[in-house]
């Protein structure tokens, strides 16, 4: 569509105006909003992204700076807490009685564990101590904690030793929980050692679920884990942009908005 209405300064403002406001901009509304083509958009973006003055995301761009840096457990578990339980509670209920499955680290993590209590004959690997504590005085549950290194900021191993340990089990599935989520680079983590362990929990898992709050999307961090060929089903809150709900849904994923 040809620009009409507003030249090139004046779709800058604009721009910058609805950041201000709502903290995100969609290619797709910007270019509805301003009567020129999404080639034009992303232009406009990428220029004002050579200025500093946002970060571009799939589909769009927001206010935060898209790279995730390491941070503490204690400072995690502070944020987002009634996305996380409404998460949590969602992946438990697709764990099934005698189902055997793996609990990767992170806040959210323990909010799945935290809402296994009337699971019966179920298995449970896993790589976190809290995680493990949450599930440990469960009378019918089996908990496998990994053995290595603990990182002290996760609270959780890592390393060749639970790398060994998990290329010994098959299990029915993975929730796994991801300091990034970009829709073009797929699943990343702040930590290199914790993404290969959990490409080794990616193989022995029959299906993989990401629980992830919405803070997530359009964000990337040190490591790729794995791209979204790797996954079957996100759970998520209801903060989630649309279009990134519909291009998980292009992709075959199974999307839980909660």
């Amino acid at each position: 569509m040809p620009d009409k209405n507003h030249g090139p300064a004046e779709r800058e403002v604009i721009i910058l105006q609805r950041l201000k406001e709502h903290g995100y901009v969609t290619v797709s509304d910007l270019s509805e909003r301003l009567d020129v083509s999404e080639v034009t958009v992303r232009k406009d973006l990428q220029k004002l992204e050579s200025r500093n003055l946002l970060h571009r995301t799939y589909g769009g761009a927001n206010v935060r700076d898209p790279y995730v840096r390491d941070r503490p457990l204690d400072e995690k578990v502070t944020q987002f807490t009634e996305e996380k339980r409404r998460i949590g509670k969602a992946a438990a209920n697709l764990v099934a009685a005698r189902d055997s499955i793996i609990l990767a680290s992170g806040t959210t993590m323990t909010q799945v564990a935290r809402h296994l209590r009337d699971k019966s004959e179920l298995t449970v690997i896993t790589s976190a101590m809290n995680v493990a504590l949450e599930v440990a005085h469960l009378q019918d549950v089996e908990v496998l904690m990994l053995g290595g290194m603990v990182r002290r900021t996760s609270k959780s191993v890592v390393g060749p030793y639970a790398q060994e340990m998990m290329k010994e089990y098959a299990c029915d599935k993975l929730f796994l929980g991801v300091d990034g989520f970009d829709l073009d680079h797929g699943l990343t983590t702040a930590n290199a050692p914790e993404a290969h362990l959990n490409q080794y929990m990616i193989r022995a898992a029959q299906r993989v679920i990401i629980v992830t709050d919405s803070s997530k999307f359009g964000r990337r961090s040190l490591r790729r884990i794995c791209g979204l060929d790797a996954v079957h089903r996100v759970i998520t809150d209801a903060s989630v942009d649309d279009h990134i709900v519909s291009h998980l849904k292009e992709q075959g994923l199974y999307v839980d908005v909660v």
